[in-house]
């Protein structure tokens, strides 16, 4: 994903020049160190305080330099608004986070209004039009059969979240002004890895096949997750 993001970013802005980035559900602050050390200013908004102190504790460790690009709120993506001018920033994350929002529409109006003018949305979002996927590979054809007829799961840390079909977040990203511009399958051969895996001595190549799976039909249709970049109009 992280390579699929450096495309969109790179084909939109010069090379070099200095992005002001918002990373909704900063998780442990991966991807907003990431582009810190790429030399961009990021701004990482965590409600989790466990997920944020772990956040915190990466940046302690990074030299002077990437640290003084990085700020690290707590809050919601629902509060946006309440932290940040519409139009603050240039690119706007959110990875993983849709699944657990229980109004998805009024999130990514938000995250929007966020956006300077031809600014950059970027969502990861678990594919409901996959769902039956993994059960299936798994031998559980119960689950699987369920899993046509719905955009509920259960996640891996045993949570009851949702799923998003591209679809209708295509209709939702053009009715709040961030009309899709590119999307991505993730995952599409690795899914059933275990938690924890280590990673295999063709990682390399591992990584050559996701990437060219992530783009190309039919193979990213079925991932897992589905990357989704959107611009501001």
């Amino acid at each position: 994903m992280a390579r699929q993001l450096d495309e969109q970013i790179t084909g939109r802005y010069p090379v070099g020049q200095r992005l002001r980035v918002l990373d909704v559900g900063a998780g442990q602050g991966t991807q907003a160190l990431r582009l810190a050390r790429a030399g961009h200013q990021v701004t990482g908004l965590e409600r989790d305080a466990t997920m944020m102190s772990a956040a915190r504790e990466a940046l302690a460790a990074e030299p002077d330099g990437i640290r003084s690009r990085v700020r690290l709120i707590e809050g919601d993506g629902h509060e946006t608004g309440v932290h940040f001018l519409p139009g603050s920033f240039d690119v706007v994350l959110c990875h993983g986070v849709l699944m657990y929002a229980e109004e998805p529409d009024a999130l990514l109006a938000g995250l929007a209004r966020m956006l300077a003018p031809g600014g950059l949305l970027s969502l990861l979002v678990r594919n409901a039009d996959a769902l039956a996927m993994r059960p299936g590979i798994g031998g559980d054809w119960t689950t699987a059969l369920a899993s046509f007829d719905t955009t509920a799961y259960t996640n891996r840390l045993g949570l009851d979240v949702r799923a998003d079909r591209l679809a209708t977040l295509t209709g939702t990203l053009a009715g709040i002004g961030a009309p899709l511009h590119a999307w991505y399958g993730v995952r599409v051969f690795t899914d059933t890895a275990a938690d924890g895996a280590s990673m295999p001595p063709d990682a390399e190549t591992m990584l050559a096949a996701e990437e060219r799976a992530g783009r190309t039909d039919p193979y990213r249709q079925v991932a897992a997750l589905l990357h989704l970049c959107g611009v501001r109009g």
